[in-house]
């Protein structure tokens, strides 16, 4: 059996990434979004998801490479003097492993985001987190301990074959998933052309799915402004709104007998 999810990361960083995401999923074959509850336009992102009942929301757990829920004096030990979180990554990871303050904001503000997304009345479809860093074992760890209390069913698995480096750490996580119950695709799609998943790639990797669910994952936007830009360089967002519209995208999922679905659909 295959099944594909077709999801647009970065619900609510930007309106240019909402209106393309409500373009996607109305005229196009956009199945599913995830939401950053901290973001900029994260209140239209819950507004627009509300005239779409139909478009499956998740939680973008945001921990990198953006700004917290909450204020930055309760979670001292993950963000920088300018109230940031850190964009250097690996950094990020080995404080993570190795402070236990940081493991302790990191709770909160993982808590604080669930509980943001809660308080939007949006059923709960999925959770992954921006940059992957829900791959991170205390991330994972936390997500699995809040998982009954705040109805998570499903967690992206950011794999897509060949993965050797990572391999260890993604049998660990399916390992985890499984023994919490929870739900996951079994392929990442674009996982290595992140923010090029354009219409001929989509069209590929139709042709050659897995067994299973494949998840593809985009990042669309109406218009590149400099603030998007700036969060993600290179990244060819209106390709990737182009690809999600596409006929003969639509076409060929129909040829296949696929329709993009939502992880609670499964």
């Amino acid at each position: 059996m295959k099944h594909v999810i077709f999801t647009a990361d970065d619900f609510g960083m930007a309106l240019e990434v909402n209106e393309a995401i409500a373009q996607a999923h109305r005229g196009g074959v956009l199945s599913a979004a995830s939401l950053m509850v901290a973001a900029p336009a994260a209140a239209d992102a819950v507004a627009r998801a509300k005239q779409m009942p139909k478009l499956r929301v998740g939680l973008h757990l945001t921990l990198v490479d953006g700004r917290p829920l909450l204020p930055p004096s309760e979670i001292p030990a993950l963000v920088g003097a300018d109230g940031a979180f850190p964009t250097n990554l690996a950094a990020a990871g080995v404080r993570w492993f190795f402070s236990p303050a940081a493991r302790r904001d990191l709770r909160k503000e993982i808590t604080a985001q669930f509980a943001a997304f809660r308080a939007s009345g949006l059923p709960l479809d999925h959770v992954n987190a921006h940059n992957h860093m829900h791959l991170h074992p205390t991330v994972l760890g936390i997500i699995i301990e809040l998982a009954r209390e705040y109805g998570v069913t499903a967690v992206r698995l950011p794999a897509e074959p060949p993965q050797l480096g990572l391999a260890p750490w993604l049998a660990l996580m399916r390992a985890r998933l499984a023994r919490a119950g929870l739900k996951h695709n079994d392929v990442l799609v674009g996982l290595r052309a992140s923010g090029h998943l354009t219409e001929a790639r989509v069209l590929s990797a139709l042709d050659h799915l897995h067994e299973g669910v494949s998840e593809f994952y985009f990042h669309p936007a109406t218009t590149v402004t400099p603030a998007l830009a700036t969060a993600a360089p290179g990244y060819d967002r209106t390709g990737e709104l182009h690809a999600l519209t596409s006929r003969p995208v639509a076409l060929r999922l129909a040829a296949l007998g696929l329709v993009p679905c939502g992880f609670r659909d499964l």
